[in-house]
């Protein structure tokens, strides 16, 4: 079973040579929506920081507005975590900026062992225009197919310079090398920022279930109490490719609080303390949350089609 744990949550984004990662990762600190941001990377230079981004720099952190920050971890990424917990600073999420070709999975083993954060998926930018020549590379091949592999995400880039025909064609050969990661098309590496940092739970329970959530659909799925949460979490991961994120709360079989989080296959259901309503929010692309794919879900959550127990916002 893929797990998160507890801590920090930390994404690894990757992705080949030229995929967009660095804009991508501009873009989201300047979408952070009020979230404390820590970007890690192997030296500054392989990450420039648009400048109107930074407020203050030095050689081991450079200070971005809104509070996030951008620091270097050289050869030893687990030091650099401790050194991020040491400095005693809020964060909401950690992005690690693998090089463009790193093996993420062996990245994200290196952070499930440092205690205060918690693996929270592997993020593979893709460039439609290339990738398919790329990982026919004799020298390449093996790295970039690894990456594409271990993704719980795939970010399709750059699919404005390739043909709908293409594109497609592109998505179905990346399903047929990852079939449980969902592939997101984006442009200009600007993907919905709660695709790549899954904060949308806070906004919602602020606000109301019917949100509009980076132009994304939103369902909310309203579990009635003494339920199997494990395998409610399972199901979502395994069985629904058309959520591309899910979060939130539920009550198990023993009335205790749980929290379920799903990226990609990736979930996990785990005990907390805290004293919000029941209720588990999903993401996914354009229409593709609709009743009736959710009707198999009805007994998990201990409902019938009539009870009306189910929040759409398509």
């Amino acid at each position: 079973m893929k797990n998160f744990g507890h801590g920090i949550p930390v994404t690894v984004l990757s992705g080949y040579l030229g995929a967009g990662k660095t804009t991508m990762i501009n873009h989201l600190l300047r979408n952070a929506n009020g979230q404390k941001l820590a970007v890690l990377v192997n030296e500054f230079g392989d990450l420039p920081i648009d400048e109107d981004l930074i407020e203050a720099s030095d050689d081991e952190v450079i200070s971005i507005a809104g509070g996030c920050i951008c620091c270097s971890f050289g050869s030893d990424l687990s030091a650099a975590l401790l050194q991020l917990d040491a400095m005693n600073r809020s964060l909401d999420h950690i992005l690690i900026e693998a090089s463009g070709v790193a093996r993420p999975e062996a990245i994200m083993g290196s952070v499930g062992l440092v205690n205060g954060v918690s693996p929270d998926g592997i993020v593979i930018l893709v460039d439609a225009e290339t990738i398919q020549k790329a990982a026919r590379d004799k020298y390449m091949s093996d790295t970039i197919l690894a990456q594409l592999q271990a993704a719980d995400l795939l970010i399709l880039n750059k699919v404005d310079l390739v043909t709908k025909d293409q594109a497609g064609v592109i998505s179905t050969w990346l399903a047929s090398l990852n079939e449980n990661a969902p592939i997101i098309p984006v442009t200009h590496s600007k993907v919905a920022p709660d695709i790549v940092l899954g904060h949308f739970i806070q906004r919602v329970y602020a606000k109301g279930a019917h949100q509009d959530v980076g132009g994304l659909s939103t369902l909310t799925l309203l579990p009635k109490h003494n339920i199997d949460v494990n395998e409610l979490a399972q199901t979502l991961a395994k069985d629904y490719p058309n959520i591309v994120r899910a979060k939130g709360f539920a009550t198990n079989k023993s009335g205790q609080k749980i929290l379920i989080q799903v990226v990609g296959s990736r979930f996990d259901a785990s005990i907390v303390s805290k004293d919000l309503p029941d209720g588990i929010v999903c993401l996914g692309l354009g229409e593709t949350l609709r009743m009736q794919h959710f009707k198999r879900l009805f007994h998990l959550l201990k409902l019938n089609e009539a009870s009306q127990k189910l929040e759409f916002d398509i």
